[in-house]
Formats: C-alpha cells, structure tokens, sequence
C-alpha cells in the first residue's frame, strides 16, 4: 500500500495511490497518517477498510498538491556518513558506529513544494536518502527484529547548508533543520512493497544533471543496525522517522564544491518509492 497526504498547506488529508496510479480519498476512514495510526496497526485496519470502502473513496485529482506523507512526527533521526563512497568524497574515514543527527520536524514539506533557501545562505547543499517509517515502538530492539518495527520507507531530500552544518561550531542540526529542508514523499511504501530495502538504486539530478546515482548497498551500516543502534539510546515511536544518509555526489564533494542558488531544480528518486521535484527560491 503506498500513503499519501493531499490538500493545502496545513489541510492535508489522507489519501492511497492505487496500483493502476489513481489516487483516492480516504480520510472517511477517520485518521490521519500520526503516531496513533501507525501504533495502533493503522495499515493493517486500513487495508481491511477498503476492502469494502474503496469504492465510495472520492478520486483525488492529479492537480492537487502532495503534502508530507506523514503527519508531523516527534522526531527525525538521520545518519551521516551512511555510504562508502560519500565519507571518501568528504575525505574522513569510515565511521566505526553510526553517526547520528536530528533533523527539525518543522523542516517536513511536501515532495514537490519549493525549497526555500535560508537567510544568509552560501552553501545549501543537496542530499537524497531512503528514510524509514517507524511503525512499532522501539526500544533496545536487535539487529534480528529490526524490521518488525518498520511501517515503511519514503524518498527524503535531506537538505544541508553547509557553512551552518561545518563552520558554525560544527553542529550539524543548524545546518539540517532550516525549513523547507526537509522534503518527503511522494508517498511512504508499506515494507511489504520494498522487497530488499538495503539494495535499492537512488539518484538525484540538478538542472537535468546526474548528480547522484548509486545504490543503497553501498550502505556502511544496513537498515536492520540503523534501527537496533539507534534503539539503544532512545525510544523510536510510531511515525518516527529515520533517515538513512546519502551517497556521493553532494556538491560539498565537487571539485570546486557546487552549491544551489535561485531558480535551480531539484530531481530525485529512489526505486519503488516514486519521484520528487524541488524549486529553488530565495528568502524574503
């Protein structure tokens, strides 16, 4: 089943993209896509509601705005430094654990809503990652049942501006929380859509350049450890998120470093998780 949120800023209701890419309505069924749907077996009474509702579930049209796939969650948790090849680029050795970071909730946008760059901003950098969908609350989980503690996986544009991430005291939150830096969906795919969340092609264009592309088994740490680290230190609730780093191809990495600017866009996808398309602004 793949998720979907739907309307105006503020006003989204819930909604399912069909297999056949017809997108319905299901916010009679009473809940919205939060902490309560998600622990409480809400994709598993909503998979049984449609089985007799579906028919009656108004069509959503193709024009109305996607919002976030979730509603706001009580945390976002990211990894840094997830892929071989992306801690060569950034030229420090390969982590020994994973390195964990918080991303703002109030970064969280629709996948297709414009990026606003902060004020001040010289360095705003592009990242696209696989993030998961907690669905099961988590604490001290192992490695083994890791899984059973997902609800699903989302495409995630993990925006960084660099000169607040690196060269303000090196606290990476400053320079991942701007908002709008936090782009997701289209859709949150049920992790029985995802056959092998751990090989999954992604990539990432700027002005219809390639700028990333690779593959989630370049991972250092797997989803399955992810989920299990990062339960050692806190509770993951449901509709937490966690995202999973991104590969080579930042401009931090270029050679000179290449930063986005007014009126660049902003392409990615991840295989079975759908696309994603940011326009770039200035502030005021």
């Amino acid at each position: 089943m793949k998720l979907i949120r739907f309307g105006n800023v503020g006003h989204e209701k819930p909604g399912i993209l069909l297999k056949n890419g017809k997108k319905i309505d299901v916010s009679s069924f009473g809940e919205d896509f939060d902490e309560n749907f998600f622990g409480t077996e809400g994709i598993e009474r909503l998979h049984l509601w449609l089985v007799n509702n579906k028919i009656n579930c108004p069509t959503v049209r193709d024009k109305n705005r996607l919002g976030s796939p979730m509603v706001r969650p009580s945390k976002i948790v990211c990894i840094g430094l997830n892929y071989a090849k992306h801690a060569a680029e950034t030229g420090v050795n390969i982590p020994k654990e994973p390195v964990l970071f918080f991303k703002s909730t109030s970064a969280l946008i629709g996948p297709n809503d414009d990026l606003i760059l902060p004020k001040g901003s010289k360095k705003t950098d592009w990242e696209v990652e696989l993030a998961l969908v907690i669905g099961k609350k988590a604490s001290y989980v192992n490695k083994i049942d890791a899984l059973n503690h997902v609800a699903g996986y989302v495409l995630h544009n993990d925006y960084s501006e660099r000169t607040f991430q690196l060269e303000k005291s090196g606290q990476w939150v400053k320079g991942k929380s701007c908002d709008t830096f936090a782009p997701m969906g289209p859709y949150i795919a049920t992790k029985d859509e995802i056959k092998d969340p751990n090989n999954l092609n992604l990539w990432l264009k700027l002005n219809g350049k390639m700028m990333q592309n690779s593959n989630t088994s370049d991972f250092i740490f797997n989803i399955q450890m992810v989920v299990s680290y990062i339960s050692q230190f806190m509770t993951l609730l449901p509709g937490d998120v966690i995202s999973t780093g991104t590969p080579c191809g930042v401009g931090l990495g270029l050679n000179p470093p290449k930063y986005l600017k007014p009126g660049d866009i902003v392409e990615l996808g991840i295989e079975g998780l759908g696309n994603a398309k940011q326009h770039v602004k200035a502030y005021n």
